[in-house]
């Protein structure tokens, strides 16, 4: 059997799967919009100095829980992840939409997001169920970072994943500036107002993005660094220190909204994302 048939197995079988793999990843466009929404919004009331809640998954799950017809949302947000998870998985097995989909480096990208949804969704579900799966993004980051590090060559492993998460904030934040995300949505579909729109929610969103996932990738290196696991940061402790800047909690309000605004950026991907 050679490469070719592989291909055109592959391919076959994801138009078989088709409705469904599209409704899975439009559904976890969905899910990670209300939490990127939630986890904006709870930021931006530490920035005024409003909220003592958590300002990451945890704390937009506790916010969700909180309200009428809270666990079903929490349930649907779940569900939502898993799609998620499962799209992402059917890119790595059958290839992505696109000329160059079928390559190996876009298969094992999709294969990685694959198991990082996998493991948001687990948590999510976890949460919903009542066994408080959530919890703290600063406790787990502190928690797996001493773990790690009374590995051999621990102090390695979280520097290089430090670098890793750095790069791949700042990767993330270069790609929302030059709009990389076009090649992904159905342009043709959208009026002009609308697709201004998608640019300033995709390009500030992106940017913002990134910036929290670059500013937590140095912490992760600054710990390798010292050697002393407190200094890795999750979320939460992320988000606050922007308030220790020279500018004030003004800069955390520019990342909350930003973060709002990714997570508006995901619902246009969930109605105009080529799957």
């Amino acid at each position: 059997m050679d490469a070719s048939t592989l291909t055109r197995g592959s391919r076959a079988g994801k138009n078989k799967a088709a409705p469904a793999i599209e409704g899975a990843a439009r559904a976890g466009f969905t899910a990670r919009g209300v939490i990127y929404l939630l986890v904006g919004m709870l930021a931006l009331q530490i920035a005024f100095g409003g909220s003592g809640k958590q300002a990451d998954q945890g704390g937009a799950l506790e916010e969700v829980a909180q309200k009428p017809f809270g666990a079903v949302v929490l349930w649907a947000l779940g569900i939502g992840l898993v799609g998620m998870a499962l799209w992402r998985l059917s890119e790595a097995v059958f290839g992505a939409a696109g000329p160059d989909g079928h390559k190996w480096k876009k298969r094992l990208a999709s294969a990685a997001r694959a198991v990082f949804y996998g493991f948001v969704a687990y948590t999510v579900l976890a949460f919903a169920a009542g066994s408080g799966g959530s919890g703290s993004s600063d406790g787990k980051s502190r928690d797996v970072t001493a773990k790690v590090m009374d590995l051999p060559a621990g102090q390695w492993l979280v520097g290089v994943a430090g670098v890793v998460i750095l790069c791949a904030g700042v990767w993330m934040a270069v790609q929302a500036v030059r709009r990389k995300y076009h090649k992904h949505m159905r342009l043709g579909e959208m009026s002009r107002r609308v697709r201004q729109t998608v640019d300033v929610t995709g390009v500030g969103g992106g940017v913002a993005r990134g910036l929290v996932f670059a500013v937590a990738g140095g912490f992760a290196i600054r710990s390798a660094v010292e050697f002393e696991p407190d200094k890795a940061k999750g979320m939460d402790d992320t988000l606050r220190s922007f308030t220790e800047t020279p500018v004030g909690p003004w800069l955390l309000v520019f990342i909350a909204v930003g973060l709002m605004l990714f997570g508006v950026f995901s619902f246009a991907m969930a109605k105009w994302r080529k799957v």
